[in-house]
């Protein structure tokens, strides 16, 4: 064993998308119960080729003692595996698609249009490239808001880029580190945090502000409560 450049995997930022598997030419990561892992380190040279590919920022190097990189068991691992995905695989959960015909739901038999016109739609799964967030009047929502509030796409959605998350059960750090990349690569309209009145979801609204400031901008935001009646309560700017 010796001291060498290795990868590591954080589980916890890690989607599952699969890019890094690709990425790997020596087949050293693969995507086991959702998460990708590090199957031996023998297989794994070190270079991070898989870096660069990772929309989470959920891989980097360091340096430990570990067992050589094995060229000759790496090249009959390669040989006997299966491929994970076919080449050019998108995660259907991840990939970005920009929708401009709304589509269209039903209620009491009347068509209720949907205003959504992007994807993916969470926090944890919306890229800072996406194009859908260039000049955009960004939403940081949570959750539960779209199902308390019966007109959420006519009155709050409509026009507008989203990110859905929840501050109480998710990683606050990842949504800081994410929403300030947002900021930072993107010339937003504004942002508008909507929330619910239980105290907890007030998360949501120290996330924003933390993002804010590490992205260096000073943008500032609408704060908005939303009751559990489905009611705006009150609009806040920060």
């Amino acid at each position: 064993m010796s001291v060498r450049n290795i990868v590591k995997i954080d589980e916890e930022k890690c989607n599952g998308c699969g890019d890094c598997v690709i990425a790997c030419a020596e087949g050293a990561i693969e995507i086991i119960d959702g998460k990708a892992k590090l199957v031996s380190e023998i297989y794994c040279d070190g270079l991070g080729a898989c870096l660069g590919t990772c929309p989470m920022d959920a891989i980097t190097i360091e340096q430990r003692e570990v067992d050589e990189f094995d060229e000759k068991a790496t090249e009959e691992h390669l040989a006997n595996q299966k491929p994970q995905k076919p080449d050019g695989f998108v995660c259907p959960g991840s990939m970005v698609r920009q929708m401009n015909k709304p589509k269209t739901g039903s209620s009491d038999g009347v068509a209720i249009p949907s205003q959504l016109a992007q994807w993916p739609v969470l926090m944890g799964l919306v890229s800072p490239q996406a194009p859908y967030f260039k000049n955009a009047d960004l939403l940081l929502v949570a959750d539960c808001v779209p199902f308390a509030m019966g007109d959420f796409h006519n009155k709050i959605l409509k026009g507008r880029a989203i990110a859905v998350g929840c501050p109480k059960f998710d990683d606050s750090g990842a949504y800081i580190d994410k929403l300030a990349a947002i900021i930072q690569q993107n010339d937003l309209n504004s942002l508008s945090v909507i929330h619910m009145e239980v105290p907890c979801c007030f998360g949501l609204t120290h996330i924003a502000k933390e993002a804010i400031a590490k992205s260096g901008s000073d943008l500032s935001f609408d704060d908005v409560t939303i009751g559990l009646d489905g009611e705006i309560q009150k609009t806040e700017k920060i």
